[in-house]
């Protein structure tokens, strides 16, 4: 018999065994598919929501040829994509007081062009005020199209029509069909349809026509002085050239000669030779790329992971359907085959259930695509160009399923051609001892493979990072028997049925060991990447600077001119204002800004016209940031990243840092306040600090201004001839006065406070001959405010006179990079499925002793509660070790991402370099706690309470 021939038996006898029983066929495809489900959706998300360079220009275009802006620095040169340009003389000065270009002139002739102007303005919602830009844009036009689509309603037709994103609308309370006023110039608007652009699709917007906005704002500013004009952006121009012509690299270069900078669709596709290119003779400044390929480090390493999954998940499936079917394996023995006919039948039914599974996964990852397309679509905050599928790449994922697909049948057919015939004619399984080689091996192994992951990330190395994570869980899977074997010992000191389970599962490795390899394998990956998703929210979270203390609101009084109204006399309303509208816990700290001389906020035209206030930092090599100084970047290349971070948070580096417009402190951030600044913004609370204050001592927030327990307040007591009253009391030239104050000096946390560096008590302030005025309040509040409360807020400091601002923190950005969510999510479905799949397997392959169990007298709830525990085991057991094995390749990319930031950091020592590794606790008790106790009431409910009568065989 030929080798073909051998095969072609071995196939049909796979086939026919595969639809002889259905349902392990079914779990099996399931095993296989599931991976590869997740492995297509990701990469035909992937490629979709890569907008090629057309679908870019599409979405910064629209349907036009070219992209016109004038950039107003005379005659330029330009790069074919448009991105980058330069002046063609460098030297040649700008004429700011030039007549604007009448850009039109630069267009191609023959073309047809419309306007893109926005401008920022004040409007009213559903809740109170906001600020929002309205960009004039006929949007209606054709050349939009594929840059503004219209989603319900319709385009702003006419003077008095806008158009809206939805993200706006939810944000503010409209609708399609709502009223709104523009309350610079106090013009109305309806608001006739809602837009999208298909490449932001969360940008907050508003569109109206050409000359319905800007136009009567100008008019309405030239009619009444009262009204500020508007602060309106450049035009920019979509243009489409000629029919059949386009806009080509000469008209480009034309354009240029004006001062225009032209992206041209037919250029970037087509870009002409460097020779062309005036600009590309020249070359350019080259900056280093630290990435080596190292950004693909996440993605091979998930690849890697993705397959040795697909083969753990798919073995013990093969494993139990080989038992099932020894008998027949038996027979074949008894007919002459030897153990290459059995181990082709075994590898037989992986090729035709791993192609099934291969082909099914496939078609089923691109409809799964397809149909939660607008909810990937959200996520991601874009559209698909289109549904993007590479047909080289989607048969490489089926042939990776159909491989592994076999590979996962390979350990099972070994084993079942090593089984004698009689065995396998009787249903004995025989009594095997475990390896004592395979333990020692597999720790060797595994400690390998974590060192190898480890300097792949070190390194930068993404292969050795995939490659020593996939060893690394090799190495553990080798390690399963013994663990399990140890697990059963502990059974003595449990009741009846989870000590039965223990037992069970040790007695039985050969069923357990690929099933808790399954679970550990879906486990890992989901580790992985939640550990990795954790790491880098705390890196930004590290990485942000905030305003103002998170938690809190501060309302600030600003009086810009000697004659107008004193803002402060508003705060009152201001102050009704939010302890209405806001969740305000507690008072409110009132606070005052403090200056010397005369007040450079209504003085400070001129040059020398207003005095100046100073914190005096004390001289020495303590008081200064060495990452400021000369010789940081020799410094940098000798700090690690931990020392780095503790030198960047230090008082010394902070110093100078933090004073905000907020409470007016200017370069000083010297602020006049009481004891409740400390518990409702500083969070100091410390009796002695308050002391402190109520005897006139000053609190100091940075201890880099103290020296010897006191701070140095220099003050220019200079007045302006404007400034008539303090004038006259003040005559002469101007003095100058150095004051050295004992001060609580808070610990070196509170430097980072943003905002100011010291408080002062008014009769301190007013002591020392400086000015004090009331200038805001600030409140705490129990969440961020919304934004509704905080439209309803703005609405009623408007009607209090609009002389006081109100700021909030909203903290760094919650937001999670789509492909990582997507990823996360995928991750923890499959570990759902393969905890259910692989326990119901192991369940299946246990129905003899569930049988025998019963014979002996067993109650039903035995039954079920040993049921229950062999999956809560089984899954238990993954999971530990898939956290355990999903935290290697998760620290290694890690080290990756701190080998870039420490690379950085070295160019530039201001750079932050730190790199975290945050455990995902929730995840973590979800997985550990969740998964297992799921796994196990849900086998425990779905388990026959009464013994299924069989049928003797024969």
């Amino acid at each position: 018999m030929s080798v073909f021939t051998g095969w072609r038996a071995a196939l049909r006898i796979a086939r026919r065994d595969a639809m002889r029983f259905k349902g392990r066929s079914a779990l099996v495809v399931a095993m296989i598919a599931v991976p590869v489900v997740g492995v297509t959706a990701l990469d035909v998300t992937y490629r979709s929501v890569s907008p090629t360079t057309a679908e870019q220009l599409t979405a910064e275009m629209g349907s036009a040829d070219a992209h016109f802006s004038d950039q107003q620095i005379g005659p330029i040169e330009q790069l074919p994509d448009g991105d980058r340009y330069e002046q063609v003389d460098e030297n040649a000065p700008v004429d700011e007081n030039a007549p604007p270009l009448d850009i039109s002139t630069t267009f191609p002739k023959g073309s047809r062009a419309i306007s893109i102007q926005s401008v920022p303005a004040s409007i009213t919602t559903g809740y109170g005020i906001t600020e929002t830009d309205i960009t004039e844009f006929r949007t209606s036009d054709e050349m939009a199209r594929g840059r503004i689509e219209l989603v319900r309603g319709e385009f702003p037709h006419g003077k008095d029509e806008l158009a809206a994103t939805e993200p706006f609308l939810k944000s503010t309370g409209l609708h399609v069909g709502s009223v709104t006023t523009v309350r610079n110039f106090g013009k109305k608007y309806t608001i006739t349809g809602v837009v999208e652009e298909p490449d932001s699709l969360n940008a907050k917007a508003l569109y109206a026509d050409p000359g319905a906005v800007i136009a009567p704002w100008k008019a309405e500013s030239d009619r009444d002085k009262k009204v500020v004009p508007p602060n309106t952006s450049t035009t920019d121009w979509l243009v489409k050239g000629p029919e059949g012509v386009g806009v080509t690299w000469p008209d480009v270069m034309a354009a240029n000669k004006s001062g225009v900078v032209v992206k041209s669709r037919q250029v970037v596709l087509d870009p002409p030779p460097d020779s062309e290119v005036p600009l590309a003779k020249k070359g350019g400044e080259e900056y280093p790329d630290f990435s080596d390929g190292e950004s693909n480090a996440p993605l091979i390493t998930v690849i890697a992971m993705a397959v040795l999954e697909i083969v753990l998940l798919a073995g013990p499936a093969f494993a139990v359907g080989a038992r099932r079917s020894r008998r027949q394996l038996g027979l074949l023995g008894t007919c002459g085959g030897d153990r290459r006919h059995v181990r082709a039948v075994v590898l037989g039914g992986g090729l035709v259930l791993g192609t099934i599974g291969a082909v099914t996964g496939v078609v089923v990852g691109l409809a799964a695509t397809a149909v939660f397309r607008p909810t990937i679509e959200a996520w991601a905050g874009q559209r698909f160009g289109s549904l993007t599928l590479n047909p080289m790449e989607m048969l490489l994922i089926a042939v990776i399923g159909l491989v592994t697909g076999l590979l996962a049948a390979f350990a099972p057919a070994i084993v079942a051609s090593r089984q004698s015939v009689l065995e396998s004619l009787t249903g004995r399984r025989g009594v095997r001892r475990s390896s004592r080689v395979m333990p020692i091996l597999g720790g060797c192994v595994l400690a390998v493979g974590c060192a190898v992951a480890i300097y792949g990330g070190t390194s930068g190395d993404s292969s050795l990072v995939a490659g020593g994570s996939v060893t690394a869980e090799l190495g553990l899977l080798a390690c399963i028997p013994v663990i399990v074997g140890f697990l059963g010992r502990l059974g003595r000191l449990l009741p009846l049925s989870p000590r039965l389970a223990l037992r069970d599962a040790a007695r039985n490795r050969g069923r357990t060991a690929p099933a808790v390899a399954a679970v550990m394998a879906a486990v890992a990956g989901s580790v992985a990447v939640a550990t990795y998703m954790s790491s880098t929210k705390a890196e930004s979270a590290f990485d942000y600077t905030p305003n103002q203390t998170q938690g809190t609101v501060v309302l600030s009084a600003f009086a810009y001119s000697s004659s107008g109204p004193n803002a402060f006399t508003q705060l009152p309303l201001a102050r009704a204002a939010v302890e209405r509208n806001m969740a305000v816990t507690g008072g409110h700290a009132d606070f005052r800004r403090v200056w010397a001389g005369s007040d450079c906020d209504v003085y400070g035209e001129d040059e020398n016209s207003c005095g100046s206030l100073e914190l005096v930092k004390p001289a020495g090599k303590d008081r200064v940031c060495p990452l400021t100084e000369k010789g940081a970047k020799e410094l940098a290349a000798r700090l690690s990243s931990d020392e780095h971070r503790k030198l960047m948070q230090s008082p010394a580096c902070l110093a100078g840092t933090t004073a905000s417009h907020l409470f007016s402190s200017g370069e000083s951030g010297i602020v006049v306040a009481d004891k409740a600044m400390l518990s409702t913004y500083v969070k100091l609370d410390d009796p002695a600090a308050a002391e402190a204050l109520a005897a006139g001592t000053p609190v100091l927030l940075n201890e880099a201004y103290a020296k010897n327990g006191e701070a140095t307040i220099k003050a220019v007591h200079r007045y302006n001839e404007k400034d008539k009253q303090n004038r006259k009391l003040h005559p002469g030239k101007a003095r100058t006065t150095t004051n050295r104050l004992k001060v609580y000096v808070a610990p070196a946390k509170y430097a980072a406070t943003p905002g100011f560096t010291m408080i002062v008590p008014r009769q301190t302030a007013e002591r020392l001959g400086l000015h004090t005025a009331e200038s805001g309040s600030v409140y705490s509040v129990s969440h961020t405010p919304t934004e509704a409360e905080s439209q309803q807020t703005y609405g009623a400091l408007a009607q209090a006179g609009n002389g006081v601002v109100m700021q909030t923190e909203s903290g760094p950005d919650g937001s999670v990079d789509a492909m990582l969510l997507i990823l996360t999510l995928f991750a923890g479905m499959v570990t759902l499925g393969a905890a259910a799949i692989t326990t119901g397997l192991a369940k299946a392959d246990a129905e003899a002793d569930l049988n025998t169990l019963s014979a002996v007298g067993a109650p039903p709830s035995v039954r079920r509660k040993l049921s229950g525990f062999q999956c809560v085991v089984v899954a238990l057991t993954g999971v530990v070790l898939g956290t355990l094995a999903g935290l290697v390749p998760a620290v290694a990319l890690r080290l990756v991402d701190l080998r870039l930031a420490l690379q950085s950091m070295r160019q530039d020592p201001t750079e932050s370099a730190y790199t975290p590794i945050v455990l995902p606790w929730p995840t973590l008790g979800l997985l550990v706690v969740g998964v297992p106790v799921l796994a196990g009431l849900l086998a425990a409910a779905l388990t026959r309470s009464r013994l299924a009568l069989a049928r003797r065989a024969g």
